[in-house]
């Protein structure tokens, strides 16, 4: 993929590419500490995270962030836990890697 931010993505084609760059890889998923902070005040593990970014819905739009970066929510439904990921989609040559912003439930 190149460097080059997309004008207009729709909510579809960042969810798939979000879901492709963690597919095979997790260590793709960039989780800062404010995330891992929000995981751990909420009980959610990494492979709850993971399970979101490859398998959940989108229930925020796609939007450019302040970073220039695409960014969504996307939630899952695990073992009676209703999950959201806020997740930005970020150009690391020569892949594309997901920051996790925050987590809810």
């Amino acid at each position: 993929m190149s460097n080059i931010v997309p004008l207009t993505m729709n909510d579809a084609t960042l969810r798939r590419r979000i879901a492709a760059a963690v597919a095979n890889d997790s260590s793709r998923m960039i989780v800062p500490l404010h995330a891992k902070k929000r995981m751990r005040q909420r009980g959610v593990t990494d492979l709850q995270v993971l399970h979101v970014l490859r398998k959940g819905v989108t229930v925020e739009h796609a939007h450019l962030n302040i970073h220039g970066n695409w960014q969504c929510t996307l939630e899952a439904l695990i073992a009676g836990d209703r999950i959201k990921v806020a997740a930005a989609l970020i150009n690391t040559a020569p892949n594309e890697s997901v920051v996790v912003i925050t987590v809810m439930n």
